[in-house]
């Protein structure tokens, strides 16, 4: 019972295409740049390339990232590689406000403990205290999940 996945969330198709695309095509552009017409100085031509080959390797972090589901349980929100993001008990606030730092489309916690920085383009991230779920994700799957974490908070207070 507590096993079972009250909420999930995946990357939407068209804007996984379209942020892995944007990534990669700026790669392609600096790095063709870098080469084909370089700057008249040699720094610059090396941080054409190297800015070029960092986007390309982060699109594929994106590409790999976004294929993941995020899974709400009852005690965990955790990512199909079985990776634990973090625990129902450790989350001390959710920020879904318009003005929050929060990804696009998703919501940010706050947890009651740190954890080890992490980042997962285009899915979720964790800094110090704060999480943050969302970016290439449907709002409403990330709306939902917020709603019923909230209601697992509010168990859990009562």
């Amino acid at each position: 019972m507590e096993d079972e996945v009250l909420a999930r969330i995946s990357a939407s198709p068209a804007r996984r295409v379209m942020g892995v695309l944007s990534m990669g095509a700026l790669g392609v552009i600096l790095v063709y740049v870098g080469f084909a017409r370089p700057p008249d100085s040699f720094a610059w031509q090396i941080v054409l390339i190297v800015f070029g080959v960092a986007a390309l390797f982060l699109a594929d972090r994106m590409r790999r990232a976004t294929a993941e589901v995020l899974e709400l349980t009852r005690t965990e929100l955790r990512s199909t590689d079985g990776t634990v993001i973090a625990r129902v008990e450790e989350i001390e606030h959710l920020d879904r406000g318009f003005f929050a730092f929060k990804p696009s489309n998703g919501f940010l916690m706050r947890l009651s403990t740190k954890k080890k920085a992490r980042w997962e383009p285009g899915l979720w991230w964790c800094l110090g205290r704060r999480v943050g779920i969302g970016g290439v994700t449907p709002g409403s799957q990330s709306k939902a999940m917020a709603e019923i974490m909230a209601a697992l908070m509010h168990q859990r207070s009562e």
